[in-house]
Parts: C-alpha cells; sequence; structure tokens
C-alpha cells in the first residue's frame, strides 16, 4: 500500500452535494464518509489550522481570518505569513521525523513561507500607485514563472470578488498536476474553493450553487486522473468539507451599534469614514457568523459591550472572560468579547449610519483595508460597477458553532478503516494522515 497521501479541502461540501458528484464518489469508491465537524470559529483560516495542527485556536493561535495586532493597533485580514500559526503544521511533523518524505502544499490560506517542500499560493505584488500585479509565492522560487508560462496569470478575479468562478479552481488543479508530475510529493495538499461562492452569494440551495458543485466535480475528475498519471499509482485520497455554509436571511451590525453607544469612534477623511481604532473603547472585527470585539481593557467595557448586544436580534451568545476557553478562543489574540450569530444570521463590518459617508474602499474589492469579512464583494452594482453597500444580499454564511447536523461537511477516504465513527473532528484530520506515515 502505497504512503502518498492527497488532502483536499473543499470548503462548504455537504452530504447532499457529494450525491451529485460522480467524479468524486468514483475516486473515494470502496472507502468511507463521515461528518467532518468544524471547530469553532468555523471559518476558513481557523479550520485549516485546525486541520493541519490537529489544535484549537487557543493553541495554533488562528482565532478569525485575520488579526488585531494590540501593539500596532494594525489589522491584518488575510495576509498573514505561515509563522502566525503556532503549532506544527502536519507537513513539519513530517519532515522533522521522517526526513525523506516530501510535502506539498497548494494554496491553503497562511501557506506563505511555510516549511514544505513544495508551496504555490497567491501574492499578488502591491504598486506604490494601489495597484496589484498578478503574481503566487512559490517554492522553488522560479516555480510561478514556469507556471505563468505554461498556464498564464493565477487568474486572482476569479478566486475572489464579483468575477469569482471555477477558472481559480481549475488553474489550481492544473498547476497541481503539474507539480505532482515533476516531483510526486509523498503528501499534497490542495485548497479548492469554488463551492464558497455561489453558495453565500445565492444560498447553499439556489440553481447556482447547485451547478457550483458538478463545475467542481468535472475539476475533481481531471485532478484524479492528473495524479493518476503522475504518481503511477493509487494515493490515498482524503477530501475535508471543512465547513457547511447555511442559508441566512439576517444580518447584523456590530460596530454600528457600538458606535450609537459610543464606544465606537471615526475619523473624517476626504473620502468618508475610516474606523479610529485609537479613539475607539470597542470595536468588532466582523467575521462571517461571529465577531471578536477589541475593547480599551478595562473591564467595565467589556461589560458594557456583553448588556449591549446580548438578546439582540441575530446574537445567539455573547461570550467573554472565563467563557473563552469553552470555545477554544482563550487566546491573547482574542477579543475581549466574542459575538456568536444565529444560524440564519451573519455579522457585517459596516459602522457608518450614512451610505454617503463609508469610506471609498467599501464600494472596492479590498479584502485587506476592509477590517472584517465582505461577502459582498462577490456582487457588483450594475449601473455603478462597484461593491453595493447591501449587506442583505448576502444568502449563505458561516462560522457559527456547527451545533446542528446541516452545520457539518464531511471528510471522505478513498480507502476502508481510516475514519472512526459517523463524526470525525477537524483537528483529527492531523492525525489520520500522520497515522498514514506511520505515526502513532
Amino acid at each position: 500500500m502505497s504512503e502518498k497521501t492527497i488532502l483536499l479541502s473543499v470548503p462548504g461540501l455537504r452530504e447532499k452535494d457529494v450525491a451529485a458528484m460522480p467524479e468524486l464518489r468514483a475516486l473515494t469508491a470502496g472507502g468511507q464518509m463521515a461528518a467532518l465537524m468544524p471547530s469553532f470559529p468555523c471559518v476558513t483560516c481557523p479550520v485549516q489550522a485546525a486541520m493541519t495542527t490537529g489544535c484549537l485556536p487557543a493553541e495554533h493561535g488562528v482565532v478569525a481570518n485575520g488579526f488585531y495586532w494590540r501593539d500596532r493597533q494594525q489589522v491584518e485580514m488575510w495576509t498573514s505569513a505561515n509563522d502566525c500559526i503556532g503549532r506544527p503544521q502536519i507537513w513539519e511533523v513530517l519532515s522533522e521525523h521522517r526526513p525523506e518524505i516530501t510535502s506539498a502544499v497548494w494554496f491553503p490560506l497562511h501557506s506563505k513561507q511555510c516549511r514544505a517542500d513544495y508551496v504555490c499560493t497567491p501574492a499578488p505584488i502591491h504598486n506604490p500607485d494601489g495597484s496589484e500585479s498578478l503574481w503566487c509565492y512559490t517554492r522553488p522560487t522560479e516555480l510561478y514563472g514556469e507556471l505563468r508560462d505554461r498556464l498564464g496569470h493565477f487568474p486572482l478575479q476569479h478566486f475572489w470578488g464579483p468575477m469569482a468562478n471555477i477558472q481559480a479552481s481549475a488553474w489550481i488543479t492544473d498547476s497541481a498536476v503539474i507539480a505532482a508530475g515533476r516531483w510526486q510529493p509523498d503528501f499534497f495538499y490542495i485548497y479548492l474553493p469554488h463551492l464558497d461562492y455561489a453558495a453565500q452569494r445565492t444560498g447553499p440551495d439556489s440553481p447556482a450553487a447547485q451547478a457550483a458543485v458538478g463545475e467542481l466535480d468535472e475539476l475533481i475528475g481531471k485532478l484524479a486522473a492528473g495524479f493518476g498519471e503522475a504518481y503511477g499509482e493509487s494515493p490515498l485520497w482524503l477530501v475535508a468539507g471543512e465547513y457547511a455554509i447555511a442559508p441566512v436571511d439576517h444580518v447584523a451590525y456590530p460596530n454600528r451599534l457600538l458606535r450609537e453607544a459610543r464606544l465606537l469612534a471615526v475619523r473624517e477623511e476626504d473620502d468618508g469614514e475610516h474606523l479610529d481604532l485609537a479613539g475607539s473603547r470597542a470595536w468588532a472585527l466582523a467575521d462571517h457568523q461571529f465577531a471578536h470585539v477589541f475593547t480599551d481593557g478595562d473591564p467595565r467595557t467589556a461589560a458594557r459591550v456583553v448588556d449591549l448586544f446580548d438578546g439582540r436580534p441575530g446574537i445567539a451568545a455573547v461570550v467573554g472572560g472565563e467563557r473563552l476557553s469553552q470555545f477554544g478562543l482563550n487566546h491573547p489574540r482574542s477579543g475581549e468579547v466574542v459575538l456568536i450569530s444565529t444560524p440564519n444570521s451573519w455579522q457585517a463590518y459596516y459602522w457608518w449610519l450614512d451610505d454617503d459617508r463609508a469610506p471609498a474602499f467599501a464600494r472596492t474589492v479590498d479584502i485587506h483595508r476592509k477590517p472584517g469579512y465582505d461577502p459582498v464583494e462577490l456582487h457588483v452594482d450594475p449601473a455603478t460597477k462597484t461593491i453595493p453597500l447591501r449587506a442583505e444580499l448576502i444568502r449563505g454564511s458561516h462560522g457559527a458553532p456547527a451545533v446542528d447536523p446541516a452545520q457539518r461537511s464531511v471528510i471522505l477516504a478513498s480507502e476502508p478503516d481510516l475514519l472512526a465513527g459517523p463524526t470525525v473532528a477537524d483537528v483529527d484530520v492531523f492525525g489520520i494522515v500522520l497515522r498514514r506515515f506511520g505515526f502513532h
């Protein structure tokens, strides 16, 4: 039996989707499928860190899709290098104990500068004039130039934004097949984000989301054929759904509420109102169905925040102090208070009370300057060709604890006797892979 192992990260994959994916079912025929229980917060960066470290956020430190660095009063969304993950990842453990094992890491978040042998991840060059030049961080360094020459530039505009579509995942799979053919890594971790788009834009059971399932299945078939040719043998395929996306019909605006309570401050600039981090006693880093509320450190401010949000529409729980440990978030990077949405609601980062005062970046695809996640970037106003300021457009979200079976995704294995029980926790993926290579 070959040790070769391919781990596909496919956010939003559900059991009902697998039923409509003949290529995926063929790839994993004779194996197993179980429910996958994502750890909280059930969003991309924390769940990927949980799967690859076997730890919860309290240990690996990835408490959201972004960070607030208190020492320099700076928000960093989506750009952190690999050293933000505070525990060893699968490829580090493998190489430390068995140096002959090689690993490839293809497009998961926080993989820039990771210690895998082969790496490819988006790293656009930010130019002085505010524009971006397409590029990817790769190991070896010259690899991206070779991939660009064969496949064209990575289509960043199709990876996120109103033009997000199958072309991004297609480039990922095509480039992964090229890497597999050249190096045949023993462990290959690949992120395929395609199911994320339509499920948030129009709802997880919308016709567009169902069409996305078929598109991704076709890609998986091509990926499997390419890897079969590259390896000349049958590797183990693990397909992890990360989290499930739930339908939503409500949106909460924590920063607006904090502003109305005179806890959040803004500063006037030429293009509108900007969040004043230094002048705010409390503000929220909103991320899908939860938010970290960072305060001035005064326990009375945190208590006010708890009282302010307790029982509010769309808010299922307000967690602070020692209760953070119950949710695996007792880490210095967490906010003093965490707001958790009800399954049908999500939280928008907006702080302005009048759309005319929104900062200019609010109407653009700008994942780095927005101090929070903005899924409305999946939409475009046809009249103005800008991102609308209508958070109610979003029809699917995720992030709240998976208390209902419908909030769980699935994990599939192409071989039997690897998945223990009907439900597997995301932190268990780490051990499943390591056992494949003889670790106990």
